[in-house]
């Protein structure tokens, strides 16, 4: 971690606090940011409003004192991080307007793509930096206190005329709370280096119950997560992504390798009960294929699969 210089810090809002942006915000507070926390879960803003919000990792547990709020004070931020899901970006970007000042910088962090589009029409395009998170396990244990497992990477771009260098202090920002954080000039690359992971076991094991390796090892599913892979490879390729992937299907059992115990976040979605950001997963390969005026079948039937299933549970019940 960095050596926090008062120059350095930033008051930043944490808009979205389940797992990962509870992980967030108490890394950024360790390290002396002024950070708030905005979520609807009532029970986990008092438990951090009393207590502090705990943070436990491979390092050790943290407890810092964080502002908690169910509904955003009038108060503007240097930096607002919207960590909810994709699904949820919209309502977030309306939560987050009494954060922002002339200068606020809003970083959204989010699988798949199309969330950041969602945000620059709402907040400004000007304003929007856009993050990749790499290599995390978070989970929450109970009304603020919240685990994970590893912290490998993350990753901001620009989203539009955002100046570089707004981009530049968000990462050093980050760096400060001990995050392997850089700017890069390329987001969009990783977005989808990272995307044709998440495809390949997103929706398979949403849809069998299976974790990343037993999908990876199975013979009936094997086959059906590296031809996702490889399709997102390929409309990647066509829309002069520029990725530096050369083979997908390595590329996937790479990943898949080093957390086969993992279960990718539809899963832990549906075992909830909740709604998945597949639309935004495997659902995002089809929409961008069409702008490329090719077809992406195998993510379309995965897409359709999940949401059918899905549609099932926000069906009210029969009179």
């Amino acid at each position: 971690m960095e050596t926090p210089d008062p120059a350095d810090t930033m008051k930043i809002a944490v808009v979205g606090c389940g797992a990962m942006g509870s992980v967030y915000a108490g890394h950024l507070a360790s390290a002396g940011h002024d950070v708030l926390v905005v979520d609807r879960w009532a029970d986990h803003m008092a438990a951090i409003a009393a207590h502090g919000l705990l943070v436990a990792g491979p390092d050790g547990e943290l407890r810092v004192p964080v502002r908690a709020y169910t509904e955003p004070p009038s108060e503007q931020a240097d930096l607002v991080v919207l960590a909810v899901k994709a699904a949820d970006v919209a309502s977030a970007t309306a939560q987050a307007r009494p954060l922002l000042g002339p200068g606020t910088v809003v970083l959204t962090i989010q699988n798949g793509l199309g969330s950041a589009d969602v945000a620059a029409a709402e907040l400004g395009a000007d304003r929007l930096a856009v993050g990749v998170a790499s290599g995390f396990g978070a989970s929450v244990r109970r009304a603020g206190e919240v685990h994970h497992n590893a912290m490998r990477a993350m990753r901001f771009g620009g989203y539009g005329t955002i100046d570089p260098s707004e981009v530049e202090r968000v990462a050093r920002a980050w760096r400060l709370g001990g995050f392997d954080a850089e700017a890069v000039s390329d987001i969009a690359a990783m977005q989808w280096e990272k995307l044709i992971c998440n495809v390949a076991y997103s929706a398979p094991c949403a849809l069998t119950g299976l974790t990343v390796g037993q999908v990876m090892d199975d013979e009936h599913l094997g086959p059906v997560s590296r031809a996702a892979a490889e399709e997102a490879w390929q409309v990647a390729r066509a829309r002069g992504v520029g990725i530096s992937v050369t083979d997908p299907v390595e590329f996937v059992r790479d990943f898949g390798g080093r957390m086969p115990a993992a279960k990718p976040s539809a899963l832990l979605d549906h075992e909830a009960g909740r709604v998945s950001e597949i639309a935004f997963i495997n659902g995002a390969v089809p929409r961008e294929a069409a702008k490329a005026g090719r077809d992406a079948p195998v993510n379309a039937t995965l897409t359709a699969l999940v949401r059918a299933r899905e549609a099932s549970w926000t069906k009210p019940p029969p009179a």
